[in-house]
């Protein structure tokens, strides 16, 4: 898998000088490299308790993201998914450690304790007062003695870091990180596994499941289930977390592990919202990343007034994405002038049949439709198609359907409310001014004529573009001849568009001329389509 590295043996250096030229100079680093890669402070207050926390790379922004003021003073970089050495550790404490101390915040991974311990008794027979904490906060696996520590450790990082930056003494900060990592619970889950550079991509997850439970360094999860939706998946992952939530307030950290898309992570956060047993939320953000994992983590922690203050308390790090209450979704009327007259129902049994029989033709159409627009768009024509037809079906009652100058404009309306992109708005154009001709005096077939010629000086597209126009044009000429006569030269015009290279109009425009050969475009297959059908259903 192609990634946008350089040398692996150079990948974690060069990512963090990356952090460091991006942070306006409030961050610098120990010239220490390759061996001691530190994060620092440039405007540390020695007086204060120093708070150091770190591991390996792959949790961006974890760790170094969350280094300043009301956070971390300091990050210890490990190469990837590798615990950093004694020496780095050490080397971190020394730097940044006062007459106040330190306090180390360690996620529970042998490594980390082991060095970062080491580190500390190093630094103790230095003279330096250090305290450390050990973060174990995943409940994937509840019988395990020693539990992984995982995004709940920025819970730590943030209460603690406003301890230590209001001035607070190190018994004080080290005490309430204990209190904390005793409360905070976390569990995660993903649709595939990470990528480590330079290694292959493990295969492990079938299509149709999820994992539960699995470690931010890509360990196996705790059970793979079945994956029903983004509801589904958060409700297990609340069911698991319900045990760890207070009675009053409870803040919930929602955390992209990797590659989940931020259109994802705000599904997941209506389905969070839904289960209404959390107050607040901090996220979604990456905050605590698997390298590329397709997945997302929650925490959980019930705090008091003096938690969610320090929790809501501002700091400058572009990473921490901050706290907010979580609350009912405020929805307003619609302007006056927007919302359309609802046109008054009327019953006709030959037009509800034949809208209903387009409709289903779309919605079977629509695995093809998008298979084709994905050799020449985005993929999704059939889908665009089957949404307005689906809802369309479903609203037939609602449809004037014995008056075709009213019942015009309803579709107009209807499909520019269920269709996406510039479709549903071209179709709106169309069955509007059609309407206008048929309340004009004009007969069906001029109608149609005319909401054509509209779309074309709206849209600018005409034949020969490579757009739906190539097979409706030629099907609106042989109209007045029949319904197989149009259908028969919507299918010509259609096929016509697989030798025409290069689109002049619709985002086919800006597809390469080789992804069209040889391929209809999908907007005239789909007029095509429907051309046929109707013949069919007519002739039947």
């Amino acid at each position: 898998m192609a990634q946008f590295v350089n040398a692996k043996d150079d990948l974690v250096k060069e990512a963090i000088d990356g952090v460091l030229a991006a942070s306006g100079g409030a961050l610098a680093r120990l010239d220490g490299y390759p061996h001691i890669k530190v994060v620092y402070r440039t405007n540390w207050d020695r007086s204060n308790v120093a708070l150091i926390s770190g591991g390996g790379s792959g949790h961006e922004p974890a760790h170094a993201g969350f280094v300043g003021p009301g956070m971390l003073t300091a990050a210890v970089c490990g190469e990837v998914f590798a615990s950093p050495s004694v020496e780095a550790v050490l080397a971190s404490i020394l730097a940044v450690t006062g007459e106040a101390g330190c306090l180390l915040i360690v996620k529970n991974y042998t490594g980390d304790r082991l060095n970062f311990g080491l580190a500390a008794e190093r630094a103790r027979a230095l003279g330096r007062r250090v305290e450390m904490v050990v973060v174990d906060d995943d409940i994937a696996l509840p019988h395990l003695p020693q539990p992984r520590g995982v995004a709940g450790t920025l819970f730590v990082h943030k209460i603690a870091g406003t301890l230590a930056e209001a001035g607070c003494t190190l018994e004080h900060v080290a005490n309430t990180a204990r209190r904390i990592i005793g409360s905070v619970a976390s569990i995660g889950k993903s649709l595939d596994t990470c990528t480590i550079p330079g290694s292959p991509k493990e295969d492990r997850i079938p299509a149709g499941k999820a994992e539960l439970g699995l470690g931010i360094h890509g360990e196996p999860g705790v059970e793979q289930v079945d994956f029903e939706g983004a509801a589904q998946a958060m409700s297990v992952v609340m069911d698991k977390l319900k045990p760890h939530i207070g009675d009053k307030y409870c803040v919930a950290l929602l955390n992209n592990l990797g590659s989940t898309t931020p259109l994802e992570m705000s599904v997941l956060t209506h389905a969070l919202a839904e289960t209404g047993v959390v107050t607040h939320i901090i996220g979604p953000a990456p905050m605590m990343t698997s390298l590329d994992m397709h997945g997302f983590s929650v925490s959980v922690l019930p705090v008091d007034v003096d938690d969610l203050k320090a929790l809501t308390s501002p700091v400058p790090m572009p990473a921490w994405p901050g706290v907010q209450a979580l609350g009912e979704v405020t929805v307003t009327p619609l302007p006056d002038g927007l919302t359309p007259i609802a046109p008054i129902p009327s019953a006709n049994d030959r037009t509800r049949a034949t809208i209903l029989h387009v409709a289903e033709l779309l919605i079977k159409a629509e695995d093809a439709l998008n298979a084709l627009d994905a050799k020449s768009g985005d993929g999704d024509t059939g889908s665009t198609l089957a949404t307005a037809a689906r809802a369309l079906r479903d609203s037939i009652d609602d449809m004037p359907l014995a008056d075709l100058t009213q019942l015009f404009p309803a579709l107009g309306n209807a499909l520019s409310q269920t269709m996406g992109g510039s479709s549903g708005v071209i179709l709106a154009i169309y069955f509007n001014a059609a309407g206008d001709a048929c309340a004009s005096g004009a007969t069906v077939e001029q109608a149609l004529a005319i909401g054509l010629q509209r779309v074309s000086d709206v849209g600018g597209a005409k034949v020969g573009d490579r757009t739906m126009i190539d097979a409706l044009s030629p099907a609106l000429v042989a109209l007045p001849n029949g319904l197989h006569a149009a259908a028969t030269a919507a299918r010509a015009g259609a096929d016509a568009t697989a030798a025409i290279h290069t689109a002049k109009a619709g985002r086919a425009a800006y597809v390469p001329s080789d992804n069209l050969k040889g391929h209809n475009d999908p907007g005239a297959e789909a007029v095509a389509l429907l051309f046929e059908g109707l013949a069919g259903h007519m002739e039947g």
